[in-house]
């Protein structure tokens, strides 16, 4: 519990992150919000809502109000975050509201950046600040953005991936895409019905992408075998097939092929200066989709650039946006801030 102080969020597709200074993460969620389907009474948030994800019965519906790292449904949104709040900030920061730093993806429109400005404000916050993921990412995982020289952050988060080019507190070359962690399930899930006639569902497709997942293969040791259970699409009825890494690789190829060269395009447009920078500082690889077996392998392989994976890769944006706040002078020309959003 805490009185008003200033909280970073790292509002994701896939979760919601909370950092609090002198506290690190005190809330880590799924981005899940389960309600009542006729009146919209809200019945469940964040992990026990997650649990209901395709098992509600018919008058309860579990959904993500999040989509590609943006605001899909803002009502549920400002739900989903009002209840986020209420269970770290005290009764007294009624009357000592926050200011909060949201991380946003690199890419998000002026209709986007107010919608979570509004939904932020909304939830409880004195002021809200928006800060671009990568940027929150580098941050987060130890770099001095401030100084005069190149750094690259790839962030794969739930809904998006994020490249970034910065130097000078500011980003230099950027793209964002609209492809991450989910489209990584969604692969899957068309992978094993397109091979095995089995429907099955994005929380069974994350655990395959967890236990057996990886970018390639590298080794016997990367070879593995999961069972999966779902519904056989022509009886009808359940099955069990084995599915294995070798499969999870080839599922992944596409999406991963798109984030490759999106990496490779925003090298091509980058001073030569920095990217000169970045060949001897390597590239940086944050988000839960970093945490994909051998991905900074495939990556390296394809830029000929050294890339490594952040120590603290799921919480560098979570950590950069409450470390930010401590860094508005540097940033002021990159934050976006509620004060001017919603005065337009």
């Amino acid at each position: 519990m805490f009185r008003g102080e200033d909280i970073g969020i790292d509002l994701g597709t896939a979760s919601v992150l909370v950092y609090v200074r002198g506290k690190g993460i005190v809330l880590r969620e799924p981005s899940v919000i389960a309600m009542v389907r006729d009146t919209k009474e809200v019945k469940a948030v964040g992990a026990e809502a997650y649990r209901m994800l395709g098992r509600t019965p018919g008058n309860i519906v579990a959904v993500r109000p999040m989509r590609d790292g943006v605001i899909a449904d803002y009502t549920l949104t400002e739900r989903m975050l009002t209840m986020f709040l209420k269970k770290v900030l005290a009764p007294t920061a009624r009357l000592f509201k926050p200011q909060v730093m949201v991380g946003v993806p690199s890419g998000v429109t002026e209709v986007e950046r107010r919608a979570v400005v509004q939904a932020i404000v909304e939830a409880g916050a004195k002021r809200a600040f928006l800060i671009e993921e990568p940027l929150a990412a580098a941050i987060g995982a130890g770099i001095n953005i401030a100084e005069p020289t190149g750094s690259m952050v790839v962030d794969i988060g739930g809904g998006s991936t994020d490249i970034a080019v910065m130097s000078l507190g500011g980003i230099v070359q950027s793209e964002s895409l609209r492809i991450a962690g989910n489209e990584f399930d969604d692969a899957i899930i068309r992978y094993v019905r397109r091979t095995h006639n089995l429907l099955i569902g994005e929380r069974t497709a994350e655990e395959i992408k967890i236990r057996i997942g990886a970018a390639k293969i590298m080794s016997d040791e990367d070879r593995l075998v999961a069972e999966v259970r779902g519904r056989d699409l022509i009886t009808g009825l359940p099955k069990t097939v084995e599915v294995r890494t070798e499969d999870v690789v080839d599922a992944l190829s596409e999406p991963l092929e798109k984030i490759v060269l999106g990496v490779r395009r925003v090298l091509e447009n980058t001073p030569p200066e920095l990217v000169s920078d970045i060949v001897d500082r390597g590239i940086l690889l944050t988000g839960g989709g970093a945490l994909l077996k051998h991905l900074d392998a495939l990556l390296q392989e394809a830029t000929g650039v050294p890339v490594v994976v952040a120590e603290n890769a799921l919480d560098a944006v979570a950590v950069g946006t409450g470390r930010a706040l401590e860094m508005i002078p540097v940033l002021k020309d990159t934050l976006i801030s509620s004060d001017n959003v919603l005065k337009r």
